[in-house]
């Protein structure tokens, strides 16, 4: 069976949160829920780091503005764990290339990642941070159930995983419209509170009759 969908899948879930992919596939590995985990993640120590990191990034992902600067750091490192998982499982299988399962999984992890960091920017701009804690909740366990969801039925989980991804970006998309249209509005009553503050008026104003 091609290993298609599951490099697809996975390079989502990296793209929202790489560690926890890591982690979650290396204790599939290693209680032997699914053989399709290569050797290299369940390595101990590759657990232990991703368990470590994965709290971190719990953390980080729940906190207004530490969110978007934390996102900016993995702009990076996102892709390349997508990439690596990619090439990781396509080695595992033999059933497609490592360098095109590669690309696959860092393409769509950048691409979900991408999505990620613009919705979490736009959510900043709300004056409450109960927004970034369930949006957070949301993702992880989106990613845990999905990836779960996939060592079952690896097709049908990244059929969801493409939806998801159309979906994000489309919110996205209607969050930036949003948002410019408020910052216009809010410029422009800033300038008009300007003007009234320096008694500026309509030609004539205040002039003598």
């Amino acid at each position: 069976m091609s290993v298609l969908p599951l490099v697809f899948t996975s390079g989502w879930a990296s793209g929202i949160n790489a560690y926890a992919v890591v982690l979650l596939l290396g204790v599939f590995g290693t209680t032997g829920l699914s053989d399709d985990v290569p050797e290299t993640l369940r390595r101990p120590e590759v657990l232990v780091i991703a368990g470590v990191l994965f709290l971190c990034d719990s953390v980080a992902d729940k906190i207004p503005y530490v969110d978007s600067v934390w996102d900016a750091v993995h702009t990076l490192v996102r892709p390349v764990a997508g990439a690596w998982v990619g090439a990781l499982l396509a080695g595992h299988s033999g059933s497609l290339s490592d360098v095109a399962a590669g690309l696959l999984g860092g393409s769509t992890a950048l691409a979900s990642h991408t999505v990620k960091a613009g919705t979490r920017m736009a959510v900043n701009t709300s004056p409450e941070p109960f927004s970034n804690i369930l949006l957070s909740l949301a993702e992880d366990l989106g990613v845990g159930g999905i990836l779960t969801f996939a060592m079952f039925h690896p097709t049908a989980a990244a059929i969801i995983a493409g939806a998801l991804l159309l979906l994000g970006a489309l919110l996205l998309l209607f969050l930036a419209t949003r948002i410019r249209r408020y910052l216009r509005r809010r410029a422009q009553r800033r300038e008009e509170r300007r003007l009234a503050g320096r008694g500026g008026g309509p030609p004539g104003w205040g002039a003598g009759g």
